[in-house]
């Protein structure tokens, strides 16, 4: 266990400043939506164009691209946010449908599929499956986030159980130590929003 912690304290030290950007604004973020916060917005753009330059640098040009995808996202979800709470203080957090549900669900797994077959192979991805995973579902998870949806929470969480279990077993302690941050962050704001939408339930 003492050689673990020496992995995630190595990493923390031996990061870019880059990369420590990166997580500062990354963790931030996360805790901005948390509080559904509207500054959440600027901080992850800023967060997401200091990933992108991250994976542009190392030569992963389809998770760079991805953050261009993203940082749309984030900016309509500011639009959003803004225009429909009308005279109400925020913009309230909303459920989906069963078959909301399902839909996004089905939509995810195809995107999987699809980029671990495609991306993922173009790549040589060393876990193709687990990088498609990962970029659907986040993808899922931030538009889901960006349309206040409660369900952006679980998605998120899964996102990161399957993102610690991997880089666990790969032995890269720092990365699993993030996304395990990450994976609390998620928990807490899935607990959060579904006290706000009760709360906002009781007072209509």
């Amino acid at each position: 266990m003492h050689d673990v912690w020496q992995n995630i304290w190595n990493g923390l030290v031996s990061a870019s400043r880059l990369d420590q950007a990166n997580l500062v604004l990354g963790v931030a973020g996360v805790w901005l939506f948390i509080r559904r916060s509207l500054w959440a917005f600027p901080v992850g753009l800023v967060s997401v164009s200091v990933q992108g330059a991250l994976f542009y640098q190392a030569h992963f040009p389809a998770d760079a691209a991805l953050q261009v995808f993203i940082f749309g996202t984030l900016a309509w979800g500011w639009w959003h946010w803004v225009r429909d709470r009308g005279t109400a203080p925020e913009l309230p957090v909303t459920t989906l449908s069963a078959r909301g549900r399902w839909l996004t669900l089905l939509i995810a797994t195809a995107a999987t599929v699809a980029w671990a077959l495609t991306v993922g192979r173009w790549m040589k991805a060393a876990m193709p499956w687990r990088d498609a995973f990962i970029a659907a579902f986040s993808v899922a998870a931030q538009v889901l986030q960006a349309k206040k949806c409660i369900e952006n929470w679980p998605l998120w969480v899964v996102v990161n159980v399957v993102a610690v279990a991997s880089y666990w077993s790969a032995e890269l302690a720092f990365t699993a130590f993030l996304y395990a941050v990450y994976l609390g962050l998620g928990a807490m704001g899935w607990r959060e929003w579904h006290r706000a939408m009760q709360a906002t339930r009781a007072h209509g």
